[in-house]
């Protein structure tokens, strides 16, 4: 049934309109006001068109008309009047009118062709300027996550720095996955890749803020277990709900770019890449875990030991997020895991690929493994040093 608001004073006319409609055969219902003042009270959410006279007492014609469209809403507006100008007609449509008619024109049938036709083109307008609206804020937002994205600090140019970065919701540019890297006063180069639980706006926002804290509190001279202590404390300000913690992993370089320290906190190990002459590939390993502590936000005043690492001369380091190694492999319920990553750097190391083509190799190696994308966000940084 069509919901229709008749805006008329003259009750000949309205009850012509009335017959009209009634012998057209259109399900319609009829509410009638005999002016501005009882049109708008008499307007409803349900309303799906409102015809109006512009000679009705109050409607002094556009100025009328430009009345009742504001008061329109999402309702279209046909104008049925005496008034035989086809220059007014033209004036109207441009107005915002969906259709002008001549009452000594019209019949039934034309009559309910015109309502019929004159509510789908509102909400074509209306579905199209939602669709407007929405492609403008998905052009801002994308602007303003791709400005939240890290730019590496580094003044070095021994070293190459890559990353990959996709979130596993729809039409995002953010996910929870955060990373950063920072070359601080003295030379040493911090890197920092973590992964919030979730995958929503509310992760990403919050994600932002610990990449922030981090960078802050490096330039500030902070590291190791003050820092991610200092970081446990800022997640516990600014998570929505206790349940949401944080993993991270953090690597500081020595200047000498030789040697490393890394703290884990619930995160999986980076992969090492050693380079060995007549060795292929070189050398790919997991670095060692049995030194780790918690996910941030999960146990107060908690410790995060830390170890050394040997990085010698020509190297790699590749930090990662959970997404890259939570695939499934093949078609039951077994995912890579780390080791898997092993396996798989080492065959794209063998074949030469190194910085961007290798994580892009990987990440199209475990996408095939799982049959299909990987849901969940993901990000890699990769770190490389040839002497």
């Amino acid at each position: 049934m069509i919901d229709l608001l008749l805006i008329d004073d003259d009750p000949a006319d309205v009850l012509m309109v009335e017959k009209m409609l009634a012998d057209s055969g259109l399900d319609i219902q009829i509410t009638v006001a005999a002016d501005l003042t009882a049109a708008r009270r008499r307007l409803t959410r349900r309303t799906q068109c409102i015809i109006v006279d512009l000679s009705t007492p109050g409607i002094d014609r556009l100025d009328g008309l430009r009345h009742v469209l504001a008061m329109s809403g999402p309702a279209a507006v046909v104008v049925l009047t005496g008034l035989d100008d086809a220059h007014l007609g033209v004036r109207a449509v441009a107005a915002g009118a969906e259709d002008y008619l001549v009452k000594q024109e019209v019949d039934g049938p034309l009559l309910a062709r015109a309502i019929r036709y004159s509510i789908e083109r509102k909400r074509a307008e209306e579905t199209e300027r939602r669709l407007v609206e929405a492609r403008i804020l998905g052009r801002e937002n994308a602007r303003l996550e791709r400005g939240l994205l890290p730019v590496p600090l580094i003044d070095d140019p021994s070293l190459r720095h890559h990353t990959r970065y996709r979130p596993g919701r729809r039409r995002a540019l953010l996910g929870g996955d955060f990373y950063d890297t920072v070359q601080t006063e003295g030379g040493a180069v911090h890197l920092m890749i973590g992964d919030v639980c979730g995958h929503g706006p509310d992760e990403a926002a919050l994600g932002v803020q610990l990449r922030m804290a981090w960078r802050t509190l490096v330039l500030a001279g902070h590291t190791g277990e003050q820092l991610l202590g200092t970081l446990d404390t800022v997640l516990g300000h600014e998570r929505r709900s206790e349940e949401i913690f944080t993993t991270l992993c953090m690597i500081t370089i020595a200047p000498s770019r030789r040697t490393a320290r890394m703290h884990l906190a619930g995160h999986p190990a980076p992969l090492l890449f050693r380079e060995r002459p007549g060795n292929g590939g070189g050398e790919v390993a997991a670095l060692p875990e049995y030194a780790h502590g918690p996910a941030l936000g999960l146990v107060p005043s908690a410790e995060w030991p830390t170890t050394e690492i040997d990085l010698g001369e020509s190297w790699g380091l590749m930090l990662y997020t959970d997404g890259l190694i939570e695939g499934r492999v093949g078609r039951g319920s077994a995912r890579l895991g780390t080791d898997g990553l092993v396996r798989l750097a080492r065959g794209a190391r063998a074949r030469g690929a190194t910085g961007r083509s290798l994580i892009d190799e990987l990440v199209t190696e475990v996408e095939r493994l799982n049959g299909d994308a990987l849901t969940d966000d993901l990000a890699v940084l990769l770190l490389s040093r040839r002497a």
